[in-house]
Parts: C-alpha cells; structure tokens; sequence
C-alpha cells in the first residue's frame, strides 16, 4: 500500500520549526547535549465517531537520539531528536457489518513513525547548587511524525505522517539523566476508513521516556 504525501499542514508547521531553530542556532553561547533516549507510551486512536466502533489503547514504546539546546543564564532551549516510535490501538471492527464483511474482527493498527520532536524547553537551574542533583524540567512544541510502516488493513487508509502538540514535564538527575512524561495531541489525521465519509483518526499518546546527554 502506497502511502500518502504528509499533509500541507505538516508541511507548514516543519517549515515553521526549522526556521525557529535556525533563529536560535547563531547563538555561540548555547550548550548543546545529545545522547540514547528510550521510552513507552499508552497509545490510541482518537476518531470523530467514537461510537461506531469500540476502540482499546494499546502499549508503544520508542527508542532513538534525544538532544537539547541551552541558552545560561535564562534557562530556556530547545529540545529536539530523532526516534522510532510505535502508536496506534486496538480496533473491534468486527462489531459491524461493513467491516465483519470483509472477514474483519479484532484488528491491531499498529503505526511507525519516524518521529522528530521540536519543543520550547524550560530547565529551572537556580537553586543554590540543587540543581546539579536535579532540575525540573518543562517543554512543549510540536512533534512531527513520518510513517514508515503499519500494519495491513484492507479498510483502512493511512495518512504518510502527522503532527502532534506535545506537552511534558520532567527532571534531570545528576545533569546527565532526564526523565519526562508528556502528552502528544495529534492535530491531522493518521488514519481514515475507506467506505466511510470522514471517519478518520487522529494520535493520542501519553509517554514515559529516559534519556542520557553527553
């Protein structure tokens, strides 16, 4: 199955962030970090008309580069990576006929995504010394998602990635160790229903991650 072009919204919005980041990048005070990050996630399939279908959440997981970029003295960055992530849920198809038709009952939609994160990051690092034992941790921006991969579903159609608003909370332990958790609002659609008129999903995630910068 062929995928879609991404949508012109996530078009935009990419085009938005790249020139955020390059707005930044000239800063020569800037600390910047990198280093593996891995993480689960609680996933689901948010779609328009919940009540055609029971849908379950599933389990996710992804594993990838996380990095950051700091500005001392206001505690402000950017909080950027490169991840393979899984979502998607549970799909009880078989409750319909359009789709206990086809032979469909309890269907796994699993998506891949080649996910890159682009977020506003605040680390509050004025505490006295503290702060090299842990910081608190704060970010949101968008997530910007490239499907490589799904699993096969000859009443689905998938969308070629999507975009989400992420918003997190977190700490770094030991200025080397960051956990976070965040909620990943998608915003365009990842999957619609072929013999349906705008019956489409949208991502839902909630997500646990570790990462370790250098």
């Amino acid at each position: 199955m062929k995928h879609k072009l991404i949508s012109p919204v996530v078009r935009t919005a990419l085009v938005a962030a790249v020139i955020m980041v390059a707005a930044f990048a000239p800063k020569a005070s800037a600390q910047f970090r990198y280093g593996p990050t891995v993480g689960i996630s609680l996933t689901n399939l948010n779609f328009k008309q919940p009540e055609i279908m029971t849908v379950d959440k599933t389990i996710g997981y992804s594993a990838g580069i996380a990095a950051e970029m700091m500005f001392p003295g206001i505690g402000f960055g950017i909080d950027l990576g490169l991840y393979y992530e899984q979502r998607g849920a549970k799909l009880h198809m078989g409750e319909r006929l359009i789709w206990s038709s086809q032979g469909l009952g309890t269907e796994r939609a699993a998506l891949h995504y080649l996910a890159l994160p682009i977020h506003l990051r605040f680390k509050y690092t004025r505490m006295n010394g503290f702060e090299e034992k842990i910081a608190p941790i704060a970010f949101a921006g968008p997530t910007f998602g490239f499907l490589v991969g799904h699993s096969k579903n000859p009443a689905l159609d998938y969308a070629g990635g999507d975009l989400g608003l992420e918003f997190g909370l977190g700490a770094e332990i030991l200025q080397r160790w960051q956990v976070t958790a965040s909620y990943n609002l998608g915003v365009t659609y990842a999957l619609k229903a072929k013999l349906l008129t705008n019956y489409s999903a949208r991502n839902r995630s909630w997500n646990l991650r570790v990462a370790y910068l250098f």
